[in-house]
């Protein structure tokens, strides 16, 4: 099972800097992604932007 929770994988924890997801097993591998592009910097930068309006107003990621 992965738990993906964004209040727990976002962050990196010291000694374990390249695995922010927890996994009661190791993952395996199943396929290399080819031909993905990132998104264009003006939309990351308008959801960033975003996301600083939603923390300015108190709204934070669901802790579910």
């Amino acid at each position: 099972m992965i738990e993906d929770d964004p209040n727990v994988t976002d962050k990196r924890f010291p000694g374990n800097p390249t695995r922010p997801y927890r996994t009661t097993e190791p993952l395996r591998v199943l396929e290399e992604v080819i031909g993905w592009e990132p998104p264009p910097p003006a939309m990351v930068q308008r959801l960033r932007e975003h996301v600083a309006e939603l923390a300015g107003l108190g709204i934070e990621a669901m802790d579910d």
